[in-house]
């Protein structure tokens, strides 16, 4: 399956969620990692071009890894020095690295219909907190037909699992499964996407 021209380069992944989130782009980065403590080693999931560790964490987290399935996504971060490493989530089932804080940005759509693999994952590999911010309110589950269906090409990164998506009720019903592990959640400003905190496992 190809990729997205969105997902072939930084600059265009970056154009696609500004275009999404307007002015709330930067409360939502914020708002993830807000919820990472200083001095936390941190996995990130589906990182894309590493936008929230270049922002937000590189000045004071204690370690980081990303993981992506873009090997365009990952090789630029290991140019930048960046521990990065090309892994696709959706069919390989090793062990995660670990790390104190485990994130997922606004993707987890891509693994429904089976979407709490990846978080007992995330849970297996956290030490303290795995944070899932996730939108419910999606271009791609408009009523319009062409709408919707520019927005799943727009969003597919070229491994397929992206023709679903969450609405804030069917995310609140997936978390319903964690609810003894539920630190916090919240919408970020604006009510695009959830974010949900959940303590780990260990």
């Amino acid at each position: 399956m190809s990729t997205s021209l969105i997902y072939r380069s930084a600059a265009g992944y970056e154009l696609l969620m500004r275009a999404l989130y307007g002015r709330h782009y930067g409360d939502r980065l914020r708002a993830v990692a807000e919820q990472v403590p200083d001095g936390a080693s941190v996995l990130e999931l589906c990182c894309g071009p590493g936008t929230l560790y270049a922002r937000h964490l590189r000045r004071r987290v204690g370690g980081y890894v990303g993981i992506d399935v873009n090997p365009g996504f990952v090789e630029r971060l290991r140019r930048q020095g960046v521990d990065a490493r090309r892994l696709d989530l959706a069919h390989d089932d090793e062990p995660l690295p670990e790390a104190d804080v485990v994130i997922l940005q606004a993707s987890l759509y891509h693994f429904l219909p089976h979407a709490e693999r990846i978080v007992d994952r995330m849970l297996d590999a956290a030490r303290e907190r795995v944070v899932v911010s996730e939108p419910v309110r999606n271009l791609a589950s408009s009523e319009v037909a062409l709408i919707a269906r520019l927005g799943r090409r727009a969003a597919d990164p070229g491994v397929g699992g992206h023709a679903g998506r969450f609405t804030e009720a069917t995310f609140d019903d997936l978390m319903e499964r964690y609810r003894e592990r539920i630190l916090r959640s919240f919408p970020i400003p604006g009510g695009r996407e959830m974010v949900y905190v959940l303590a780990a496992s260990r």
